[in-house]
């Protein structure tokens, strides 16, 4: 029977509540500390863990403070410094032309719009609400990452595979000033339980409102059943 809009929204807002008490800190694991930073660091971050940019951006960003100091930058030095990066030199290149951009049309500074972070180089939707909601507090819409995208298919949040169809269909189950904490509370879930092989249903905060969960923990316990009557079939047997 299909779960009808309302009965997901309550789901959805039940699930929320248990998210935050599991992970009442959750928050964007990208270090930064200005807009620009994060910027840098969420465009490094494209295919790659946060915790391999973190390693990479603690040196990067000590070396360059502003959009002048990546702009001015010797490109084969800069592809140097972010090396240990997945698709460096790309990266790079798209870093120096959007902090060229920066400087050209907004006097260096990070713009705090949709629009204007889009026609940045190197600079997608998903990068741009995670700068608008982690830097700016402004909500415009929701991040979509490998996890959410991941997680929003097991609990049954969207049946769609774009990025932009599940982000519409996330927007419909939560207010839009939740939007950034729901990512990171989905991120957060999805990176230390939800996990893309072996999901730990059995230790999960809200196995009682997912339905892979509750078919993967249906799965288990027939699975120790039959297991079971094997045993005790030979058992008998011997």
């Amino acid at each position: 029977m299909k779960e009808s809009l309302s009965a997901k929204e309550a789901r959805v807002t039940k699930i929320i509540a248990q998210l935050k008490r599991a992970y009442p800190n959750a928050h964007c694991e990208l270090n930064h500390i200005n807009p620009l930073e994060l910027l840098i660091a969420t465009i490094l971050s494209a295919q790659c863990t946060d915790k391999q940019v973190n390693i990479v951006t603690a040196d990067l960003f000590r070396k360059y403070r502003s959009a002048a100091d990546f702009a001015n930058a010797a490109l084969p030095q800069l592809e140097e410094d972010v090396r240990r990066i997945g698709f460096f030199r790309n990266k790079a290149r798209n870093i120096q032309a959007c902090c060229r951009l920066l400087l050209e049309k907004h006097a260096g500074q990070v713009p705090r719009t949709m629009e204007e972070l889009t026609h940045l180089p190197g600079v997608g939707r998903k990068t741009a609400n995670v700068v608008l909601g982690n830097a700016f507090n402004i909500n415009v819409g929701v991040v979509v990452d490998t996890h959410v995208a991941r997680l929003s298919e097991r609990l049954d949040f969207s049946r769609q595979s774009s990025p932009e169809k599940i982000e519409a269909d996330l927007q419909k189950l939560n207010p839009q000033n939740d939007w950034c904490l729901f990512s990171h509370l989905l991120i957060w879930h999805g990176r230390r339980r939800c996990y893309a092989r072996n999901p730990d249903c059995l230790n999960c905060e809200i196995s009682g409102d997912c339905p892979t969960g509750q078919k993967n923990l249906s799965s288990e316990v027939e699975g120790k059943s039959v297991r079971a009557g094997r045993k005790a079939r030979k058992l008998k047997v011997s």
